[in-house]
């Protein structure tokens, strides 16, 4: 592998419902990092392989971005965060999580057939996600069209999904960070459904707001088919040159 992770200091790191109580459970992470990128605690760091060595093993590639908002878990806005959550626990590096300082995140490293996945949780605002999206594509020398984001979308009910490739950010900061920052719109995104209040003045209420009850009995099974829709598009995206077409 010519990534290692090193454990972070742990005892420099506090949970964020130590600074943030939150009755929504469906992600728990790490404090806010509102700064900008420093420090050496818990990065990625090549391996001392010579170049021939490096020829021979998959490179992380691509990233897969959940947008959110670290401080308000489990709230529709963070939707993105749960669905990588599951899809960590789908490849078995749900206990793999580390802080890293230089891109303000949380990164997993996953095996997928001969790649590996880069997973990011921001701990930036979704105001300023594509910062940390960014850093962690030239940490690992990935272009914007390596870079899967996923996030809500109140346009769509709750439920469904869409992939897209490229495009407009539709209103949503989070994705609007991430185009300015990676000066592109060539990402490929999961948009989740979280659907639309009727009245234009409970938007902000409904998107801060966590799922209510009958809401959070349809999230497994979406959070299970957003995993598959990701990881059978990253496939299908991985084998394509290799068979010609």
């Amino acid at each position: 592998m010519p990534w290692r992770i090193l454990e972070p200091r742990g005892s420099k790191v506090r949970q964020a419902s130590e600074r943030t109580p939150s009755t929504c459970t469906l992600w728990s992470g790490g404090e806010t990092e509102a700064t900008t990128c420093g420090g050496r605690a818990g990065f990625p760091q090549r391996d001392r392989t010579t170049a021939h060595d490096r020829t021979r093993l998959a490179l992380p590639k691509p990233e897969v971005a959940g947008l959110g908002n670290p401080g308000l878990l489990g709230t529709r806005h963070s939707v993105g965060m749960a669905v990588l959550g599951q899809l960590a626990r789908r490849l078995g590096v749900s206990e793999s999580w580390v802080r890293d300082r230089r891109c303000a995140a949380d990164l997993a490293l996953a095996s997928l057939g001969d790649a590996q996945l880069v997973l990011l949780r921001p701990r930036r605002l979704m105001n300023a996600n594509g910062r940390s999206v960014a850093q962690a594509a030239e940490l690992f020398g990935l272009t914007a069209e390596d870079v899967y984001l996923v996030h809500d979308d109140l346009d769509k009910p709750l439920g469904k999904l869409a992939l897209k490739l490229g495009g407009s950010a539709r209103g949503h900061n989070g994705v609007r960070s991430c185009i300015s920052c990676l000066n592109s719109s060539a990402m490929p995104r999961l948009r989740v459904g979280i659907g639309r209040p009727t009245h234009p003045n409970a938007v902000q209420a409904h998107v801060l707001g966590c799922f209510s009850p009958s809401e959070q009995e349809l999230l497994p099974p979406l959070l299970e088919r957003a995993t598959d829709l990701l990881l059978d598009h990253i496939r299908e995206r991985s084998q394509g040159p290799l068979s010609g077409t």
